[in-house]
């Protein structure tokens, strides 16, 4: 049975609650916590969900981060385990990394408020002693990574006997991530009678597979969007900025001097990038704080803490942290780094614009990386403006123009009265417009606007056509976007040693694992940038065939690359790496 929703019609209201959540079937406690804390109406996913989730039906449900998805399964597991028989626990939510379980395990709690059922968070990362004891207690609804809960099954701490409902939400990061086997080994201990949701993003076949093997005639629903009226798309401005690698801080920086944004999340590729251009823009004067998977979870609660209370201009961060954090809508986000993947580009700039606001996404873009924005374009039908990086004459007159305007406001306020004897006096020496002047100039300066500028050099912002037989080599155009996907029959083409063009210093290295595996270029360059710790930059030509893959990269970086992801998974499996020799 399949849903593709849009908007229901509104509900009368019952018994004085919120009129969509009380049609849904929902008992009066959680109604009650609902109202508490000021949720109005269900978002599409809830609307889909909770009443086949509270008549004990398997759900199989499409939706994008955002969409309210934590509510559309807490609410009727709270419902079912608070009238079931009592055994613990008889919950069970699976998540991806520890910012979601700690989001997801939270959320739970306050929608359970007043049904006083347990919950525990268990992730990896947070020292195993106070799990122990908490589940030696018993608790009613763990909210866990699938690592840390195959730990507490190995050990035999975590019983699954009397589940009553599992749910797996964000599975398709899951499986992205490296859980698939973990996955398996959790779901296989768990009774066959049990109620299986299962929430993806996307629904790729092996998320269909893992459906198929563990969800009884589930109820499949697909949140699709919604068709886009006049005037009715998400206020969105977006622009992009050509800049050459080596100017890509200073880009940044004086974009963001442009902007003058209240709170932007600002999206790197990797933990190193997070890591150096938080301390690149502190060191420029902003407010910006890094979050990403190295840190420790005192060290994340206290970043957001700042940021949510506005301590913190900028928050820098990594795709993965960044996905289960509970960010509030920002007034700009920005792409430092392009992401492989146009859906993610997508997601990160739905952190702005939300309830009507007005939002922007910035993205600082290399020339080679261009193509890939046309790719965005077209999943969007949204126009991205390209455009050269403000001149310093630019900014220059951006400060003064805000300089007026802070005049401007201290004139509407009044109270001038102290200093109209000075300015009287000072007046009766020279020039009145003179003596403004300087006053204003003062102003200026008190505001940075006499700080010098680097010269950022202008490019052209869009790539040259290809030449030499019909075709750059990537080191000289970056090759078709990283992630870009590729047309039925198509790969990208390598040029063989000694042909003119080709760097002598440029290695391959084959990894033995291709189309047949789900292997996208987006996937080997992530692979490398994150465990090679190595700049996306400096990767060349990529080949995905149907069962391995080879990619171009700098000789003297290649060894290092070979032993990281000799160490890793890619796409959730070990794979043979080398160096390729012709």
């Amino acid at each position: 049975m399949k849903h593709e929703s849009h908007h229901p019609p509104a509900v009368p209201s019952i018994h004085g609650f919120s009129p969509g959540f009380a049609a849904l079937g929902l008992e009066a406690s959680l109604l009650t916590t609902l109202d508490t804390l000021g949720y109005e109406e269900p978002t599409p996913i809830q609307r889909e969900s909770i009443p086949p989730l509270l008549a004990g039906r398997d759900l199989l449900g499409q939706a994008a981060t955002g969409t309210g998805k934590t509510a559309a399964f807490a609410l009727p597991l709270l419902q079912r385990i608070a009238q079931g028989v009592k055994h613990r626990p008889a919950g069970l939510i699976l998540v991806p990394t520890r910012e979601l379980a700690i989001q997801v395990g939270e959320a739970v709690q306050r929608y359970g408020k007043e049904l006083r059922l347990s919950v525990l968070a268990v992730y990896g990362g947070q020292a195993i002693g106070p799990q122990l004891h908490a589940l030696k207690r018993g608790v009613d609804v763990v909210v866990a990574t699938p690592g840390r809960a195959l730990d507490h099954l190995r050990r035999h701490t975590l019983q699954l006997k009397h589940l009553q409902i599992v749910v797996l939400d964000e599975a398709d990061e899951m499986l992205d991530m490296g859980f698939a086997e973990d996955l398996e080994a959790i779901l296989d201990q768990t009774p066959k009678e049990r109620q299986t949701a299962l929430f993806s993003a996307t629904m790729p076949p092996r998320i269909a597979s893992i459906a198929h093997r563990h969800l009884k005639n589930p109820i499949e629903i697909k949140i699709a969007k919604e068709p886009i009226k006049a005037g009715a798309a998400p206020r969105v401005q977006q622009t992009a900025y050509a800049v050459l690698r080596p100017h890509k801080v200073a880009a940044l920086v004086r974009v963001l001097d442009m902007a003058a944004p209240k709170s932007a999340l600002v999206f790197c590729r990797t933990r190193l990038e997070v890591d150096e251009l938080t301390a690149g823009l502190n060191t420029r004067g902003y407010r910006a704080e890094a979050i990403h998977g190295g840190m420790s979870q005192g060290q994340r609660d206290r970043v957001m803490q700042a940021f949510r209370s506005g301590q913190t201009e900028l928050l820098v961060a990594t795709d993965v942290a960044a996905r289960g954090l509970d960010i509030p809508s920002v007034s700009h986000v920005v792409n430092f780094d392009l992401p492989s993947a146009p859906e993610v580009y997508v997601h990160r700039i739905g952190r702005t614009g939300r309830a009507g606001r007005e939002g922007a996404a910035i993205t600082i873009v290399e020339p080679r990386e261009q193509r890939l924005l046309r790719n965005i374009e077209q999943l969007t039908k949204a126009h991205i403006v390209v455009t050269p990086v403000p001149t310093v004459a630019d900014l220059r007159a951006k400060r003064l123009e805000r300089t007026k305007a802070s005049i401007q406001a201290v004139l509407a306020e009044g109270d001038l009265d102290q200093f109209m004897a000075v300015v009287t006096s000072l007046a009766g020496q020279g020039d009145p417009v003179a003596v403004a002047a300087a006053a204003v100039k003062l102003a200026h300066r008190a505001q940075g606007g006499e700080r010098e500028e680097p010269d950022i050099p202008a490019i052209p912002s869009r790539p040259q056509e290809p030449t030499r037989m019909g075709r750059r080599p990537p080191w000289e155009t970056g090759g078709p976007a990283r992630g870009a996907k590729l047309g039925e029959g198509q790969r990208r083409v390598f040029d063989r040693p000694g042909r003119p063009g080709r760097p002598a210093n440029v290695a391959r290295v084959y990894i033995g694992a291709g189309r047949a595996a789900g292997i996208r270029p987006g996937d080997l360059v992530g692979a490398i940038a994150n465990e090679a710790r190595v700049n996306a930059g400096v990767i060349g030509g990529i080949d995905v065939q149907d069962r391995f893959s080879l990619v171009e990269v700098p000789e003297d970086l290649a060894r290092g690359i070979i032993e990281a992801l000799g160490r890793t998974r890619i796409k959730g499996q070990k794979v043979p790496v080398r160096l390729f020799r012709d």
